[in-house]
């Protein structure tokens, strides 16, 4: 990945300490959705590739809510790169990653975070020009304990770690110098989702927002 890829993905996720990991059942409410995390200064939005309403939310998103830098997750296939990039997805996020998968983004005009899990998966990502990284998932692989290990044998990687994350161990995460923000969904409770509580929404997205610094 070019280095101007590079630092769009890495300035894009600093701008905010947690990336929310969106997923949109009823794409009517994908606009006010975006709009309560935007104002409580959580800008950058990660929209899952796992409903049938996810690319119309994205177009939705990217259109309509100022301020919003929306991404498309659980990117698995090439074909939904080129999907999401024709929804207006900015920036794209997997899972894990694959050869294809990583040779289709480099053709498209939105960056990857490919996910990794080990530091065999870090080291491949990086021999392809990915020194941005998505560590997934976090909690079950070993946590602020891994990452921290890896820093010193990788200084040259960045993560976004992913995956069992809350507000209570967000922190821990935020303080690792090899970590540019955390994703994750607790600022989403599907009960506030359902009753369109964008109230609630709010407040958790500037409490998370307030978690570095």
């Amino acid at each position: 990945m070019s280095d101007a890829r590079t630092e769009f993905l890495l300035s894009t996720l600093r701008l905010a300490p947690v990336v929310p990991v969106i997923t949109v059942d009823h794409p009517a409410q994908a606009v006010e959705m975006a709009t309560a995390l935007v104002a409580g200064g959580l800008p950058v939005l990660e929209v899952t590739l796992r409903t049938d309403s996810a690319l119309e939310a994205i177009e939705a998103m990217a259109r309509h809510v100022p301020g919003a830098v929306v991404g498309a997750g659980t990117v698995l296939t090439p074909s939904q790169v080129s999907e999401a990039a024709s929804a207006g997805a900015r920036f794209l996020v997997s899972p894990g990653a694959t050869t294809k998968l990583a040779e289709a983004a480099a053709r498209g005009p939105a960056p990857l975070l490919p996910g990794v899990a080990t530091a065999s998966e870090a080291m491949a990502m990086a021999e392809m020009g990915h020194h941005v990284l998505k560590f997934f998932p976090a909690e079950a692989a070993g946590g602020v304990a891994y990452l921290k290990s890896l820093a010193a044998p990788l200084p040259h990687l960045t993560f976004c770690p992913t995956g069992g994350i809350d507000a209570a161990k967000a922190r821990a995460y935020l303080a690792l110098p090899n970590v540019a923000c955390v994703g994750g969904s607790w600022v989403l409770p599907a009960a506030a989702v359902k009753a369109g509580d964008w109230a609630t929404v709010t407040r958790l997205s500037r409490e998370a927002a307030g978690l570095r610094g």
